[in-house]
């Protein structure tokens, strides 16, 4: 399957910066650890705090430095930690960041392109198309279900501000696929690209599918790839012309 993107993949992070991060962070780790040992295994700190009669001024001294025995290595260990945690989950989300394009690369037959973040020429942009002998789909990923809900027909998202209205995304893309159709019907073309619809859910999401767009978890789009009839019209010189129409789309957003 060949993939149109803007996005390729995340570039390799320079190997400097993650040993030089892991560096101060363990360093920091390790002086911590080291300083609570010199604090309260040995007798350094009995030497360093004033004995005997003390002055104000003795007793202030010895305030801070018994303060700092008690608040630097764990400041120290705190910070260090911190670092080390924020550095393994950047690397964590860079390995593991994947569209869902890339996603369906490794399933879908080989005549088919797949493009995302097309850029129509109203500026509005699709986030998913499939191009084959069938025509074109358009793919629309359903929003998080935490943070949204269904009342009657209408959709909403959980904001900080509470539940706010949302168009909801069947219609959403259906009327994308539409657009999609108009845009692909060049007045140099004698024939119509059929278009269809698809919103991609997760499978513990319970949605009705419409008339006019279907419901499909990611592992379903090549079935229901298979079972669309090829459009005779659509031979593999007009395809080639569509997937380049497509590239322009992309390459020039």
């Amino acid at each position: 399957m060949q993939l149109i993107s803007t996005t390729t993949a995340p570039a390799r992070r320079p190997i400097g910066p993650i040993v030089v991060a892991t560096l101060v962070g363990a360093v920091l780790v390790a002086g911590g650890l080291s300083l609570a040992y010199l604090a309260f295994a040995t007798p350094l700190l009995g030497l360093i705090l004033p004995s005997g009669r003390l002055e104000p001024g003795q007793m202030a001294t010895g305030m801070v430095v018994m303060a700092a025995a008690l608040v630097a290595p764990a400041t120290f260990v705190a910070v260090g930690t911190n670092r080390l945690a924020k550095l393994l989950a950047s690397l964590r989300r860079r390995a593991g960041r994947q569209t869902t394009m890339e996603q369906l690369a490794a399933s879908l037959p080989p005549d088919v392109v797949a493009a995302s973040d097309v850029t129509l020429p109203d500026g509005r942009t699709i986030p998913g198309l499939l191009v084959g002998p069938f025509g074109v789909i358009v793919l629309r990923e359903a929003p998080p279900s935490a943070v949204t809900r269904v009342s009657g027909s209408h959709w909403e998202v959980r904001t900080s501000q509470g539940w706010a209205p949302i168009e909801n995304p069947l219609d959403r893309a259906s009327r994308d696929a539409e657009r999609v159709r108009h845009w692909l019907a060049h007045d140099d073309r004698d024939f119509l690209v059929k278009t269809y619809a698809a919103v991609i859910a997760s499978a513990n999401v319970s949605l009705a599918r419409s008339a006019t767009c279907a419901i499909l978890t990611i592992e379903q789009v090549p079935a229901f790839i298979t079972s669309l009839p090829a459009q005779r019209s659509l031979t593999t010189s007009r395809r080639e012309g569509i997937v380049g129409q497509i590239r322009e789309a992309v390459e020039g957003a």
